[in-house]
């Protein structure tokens, strides 16, 4: 049952002798992935700035974004930054699926990231290695802070346009990685992505 289910979903393939085996993903898959996530997000970033954050839930994002502040600016391109950016990018993201209150929308979005490679944090690791990782990171960052304070401004459309842009970075990254084969060790189950012209 579980191997059917996940064949639903997109992650196994059932083969001629009555098994399964681990699909590979195109680049162009793994695109789409990133730009539904990313529409689910603006989503969830329009409806916590129509419906409202309290005082605490704004501090709390904001406190998130002082803690990548502090990541950034130190200035080290060490593996170690790099964990610790992902841990409180992972926990950006899951503050604003909380805040958007929506329970139907979390599951989908749950569905979303659980595609290989669509999660917010999916290639930021393979990042430790590249020159231009760190501004990435900072354009990132400034992307952040300005869906926080559209949210905070009750600024609907915009937090959702900024949300959207926002997971396009990762279309980026995902250039940035499939360039370095050293960039592309650091991202977990590289091997199932399917190069294009293989």
């Amino acid at each position: 049952a579980a191997l059917a289910r996940l064949c639903e979903e997109g992650l196994l393939d059932p083969i001629a002798s009555r098994g399964y085996a681990v699909r590979a993903f195109s680049e162009a898959e793994i695109r789409d992935a990133i730009e539904v996530r990313g529409t689910l997000e603006g989503l969830a970033a329009r409806f916590a700035a129509e419906r409202g954050i309290s005082g605490a839930e704004c501090e709390q994002l904001r406190a998130c974004t002082d803690e990548i502040d502090t990541v950034l600016a130190s200035g080290d391109n060490a593996v170690d930054s790099f964990t610790r950016y992902v841990t409180l990018n992972d926990r950006f993201h899951r503050l604003l699926i909380d805040i958007a209150r929506s329970d139907v929308l979390r599951r989908q979005l749950e569905r979303a990231v659980s595609l290989p490679f669509a999660s917010p944090s999916g290639f930021v690791m393979a990042q430790a290695t590249l020159p231009a990782a760190r501004e990435v990171l900072i354009v990132a960052q400034a992307q952040h802070r300005a869906v926080v304070e559209a949210i905070a401004e009750r600024q609907g459309a915009r937090a959702e346009a900024l949300m959207q842009e926002h997971a396009r970075i990762a279309h980026k990254n995902l250039q940035l990685a499939l360039a370095n084969q050293t960039a592309m060790d650091l991202v977990p189950g590289a091997n199932l992505i399917r190069r294009i012209g293989t």
